[in-house]
């Protein structure tokens, strides 16, 4: 069926989102190629050291880059997408080099880093999924957790579990050395003890950068934690899923819900907490005294609450894009009503155990809003609004949109809810000028940086990363940023430039989703040049998971058949507008990286 065509009239004058947020476009294209031949070598290499041991590093060399991708799917230039993958080649060949990465994925690291890294990948799919590279080693690297490469044995399909939580192309790494953690110990000085009982690691910090405080330590890792799995490992469902919308091959949906569906009968079994440790028997705390708590990246150590959360809702929610199911979203949605219910308002917060420890429940933290947010945002479902209600800070807090980016580009997702439930009007223009000055910031701190890369983190490069996405997600998608440490997109809306056959918004479009619901989402699309008309595609979904049931033009009154599909046509004038309502079914599509055919109406 054609897809519906609206076109637009003479606008008025354009508006100042649209205005702003082609801005941002136009300076993050020319910065972000500034910024990366400021820091890379001729081949395009970062200038630093020779050397650099252990496990850590090269997920921050990917996420220097990460999000390029993105922008280019989003309307950033051509030449950044081109780029990008230069950069991943380079980035691949330089930790190579420095013995992080092994057949082009890390060798050894857990799953909140290679989430990290594996964002760049998942954003190629968005930008090009044409290209044969990119899906070949898409499927290698699925293999490497399916069973299927006898190089990188880290999937027992017997047990079904991962055979340690630090895994890769190298398979499970059941003996941690003492030079693995040799350029990450200062960052771990930063955190509790691994476990309460180790002799000479007092606490409330564990100093490992003392080396037999850092021998004692390491022994128990390998002794409690290495032939473990733990929450943090369902991450790789991304990973999984990203081939899966690469192929529709079944096989790949059928291995994100069974690994899914055994940690929801670990959570059953242990009283509807998750554990967060595995041991090689598929017997929870098998390694660790009995004790259900304690584990690799769990709920006492290093993060709490953070990596047992995150990795339950990235899993649920690429079940739900896998399925159209739902119910899914139950799994994360225990773990947060258990943890507010062992929590207390304190002031105009809620406040909640971010740890686990022999002694109990400890270390009490204002809840963030990202993770009831994320869930919303998917299922639209009232339960999950009428939870938001329960966070008093909601009415205050929520709405203040807060300078700077975060490592994740996510730090806005409360404002934004507060703006489409009608009360931050004023949030477009306050999260545009934020991200404009965040921009300017990083530029002028790359122009005053005159320091010796030998004293560089590695995670220098993303910090001045000038390309951000939040602001152009949000605005023009109608959803949120990812979540960090290897979520897939989960938006309403995609665009493509018709006349260009390429992904993103075209030249001199703005777009502003004004409100949404489970139904139906309302977006304003200006074309602010005077000049050239501009035509686009709309897809419903990030995927095309979505259908169109119905498009009406709020401005001119007129409405597109029923059963619209996938995509809606929009012709804009030069100067024009359009507003409009897309009702659809969400879910009910099967979701893929398959992009429209441009130029056919077929």
């Amino acid at each position: 069926m054609p897809e519906p065509l609206l076109t637009s009239q003479l606008g008025a004058p354009p508006p100042d989102w649209a205005l702003m947020e082609r801005a941002l476009i136009t300076e993050m294209n020319t910065n972000a190629l500034r910024y990366q031949e400021h820091y890379t070598r001729r081949d395009g290499s970062f200038i630093w050291r020779d050397e650099w041991p252990g496990f850590d590093g090269s997920d921050d060399g990917y996420e220097s880059y990460h999000n390029w991708p993105l922008f280019y799917a989003l309307g950033g230039d051509s030449e950044l997408h081109e780029r990008s993958r230069w950069l991943w080649e380079t980035v691949t060949r330089q930790f190579t080099e420095y013995g992080q990465v092994y057949r082009e994925f890390d060798a050894n690291y857990d799953w909140m880093h290679h989430g990290e890294s594996s964002i760049y990948l998942y954003y190629f799919g968005l930008a090009d999924p044409t290209r044969a590279r990119d899906r070949a080693r898409t499927l290698r690297f699925a293999r490497m957790y399916m069973g299927e490469d006898p190089l990188a044995p880290n999937w027992d399909a017997d047990k079904r579990m991962m055979r340690s939580p630090i895994t890769g192309s190298r398979g499970p790494r059941l003996v941690n050395t003492w030079d693995d953690w040799a350029t990450h110990r200062a960052v771990l000085a930063l955190y509790p003890p691994p476990f309460d009982d180790l002799p000479g690691v007092p606490g409330p910090l564990a100093n490992w950068n003392d080396d037999q405080v850092y021998s004692t330590i390491l022994q128990a890792l390998n002794a409690r934690m290495m032939r473990c799995d733990v929450p943090l490992n369902l991450t790789s469902t991304s990973l999984i899923t990203h081939a899966y919308l690469y192929t529709g091959d079944d096989k790949y949906r059928t291995w994100v819900l069974d690994y899914l569906q055994v940690w929801a009968e670990r959570i059953q079994a242990n009283g509807g907490i998750c554990p967060d440790n595995v041991g090689p028997n598929g017997v929870v705390g098998e390694t660790n005294d009995g004790k259900w708590w304690g584990g690799y990246y769990g709920w006492r150590w290093p993060h709490g609450f953070m990596t047992i959360i995150q990795p339950l809702t990235i899993a649920a929610m690429n079940a739900v894009l896998l399925t159209g199911d739902q119910s899914y979203l139950d799994i994360p949605r225990g773990q947060i009503d258990r943890i507010i219910e062992l929590g207390h308002v304190e002031g105009e917060a809620l406040m909640v155990p971010n740890r686990h420890l022999d002694s109990g429940w400890a270390d009490f933290r204002q809840l963030r809003p990202e993770y009831p947010l994320q869930i919303w945002f998917m299922s639209q479902d009232e339960r999950d609004r009428a939870r938001l209600e329960r966070f008093p800070e909601r009415l205050t807090e929520w709405s203040k949109v807060a300078p700077g980016r975060g490592k994740g580009d996510d730090i806005h997702i409360a404002p934004y809810y507060r703006f489409l439930e009608g009360a931050n009007p004023g949030y477009p223009q306050a999260l545009l000028d934020a991200q404009w000055n965040e921009v300017a910031r990083r530029m002028a701190r790359m122009a005053s940086d005159d320091s010796d890369p030998e004293s560089w983190d590695v995670h220098h490069w993303q910090d001045i990363n000038p390309v951000h996405t939040e602001a152009l997600l949000q605005l023009t998608c109608g959803g949120p940023q990812i979540i960090y440490h290897g979520g897939l997109l989960h938006v309403r809306l995609r665009y493509y430039d018709a006349i260009a056959a390429r992904p993103g918004l075209p030249p001199d479009v703005g777009a502003l989703v004004t409100g949404l619901d489970g139904s139906s989402i309302r977006v304003r699309i200006a074309n602010i040049s005077t000049l050239e008309p501009r035509e686009l595609l709309i897809q419903a979904g990030a995927f095309g998971e979505h259908r169109f049931t119905s498009v009406q033009d709020l401005a001119a009154g007129e409405s597109a058949p029923q059963d619209a599909g996938k995509y809606v046509r929009v012709r804009l004038a030069p100067g024009g507008q359009v507003e409009l309502q897309l009702n659809m079914q969400r879910y009910v599509n099967k979701p893929s990286y398959e992009q429209p055919v441009f130029g056919s109406r077929a």
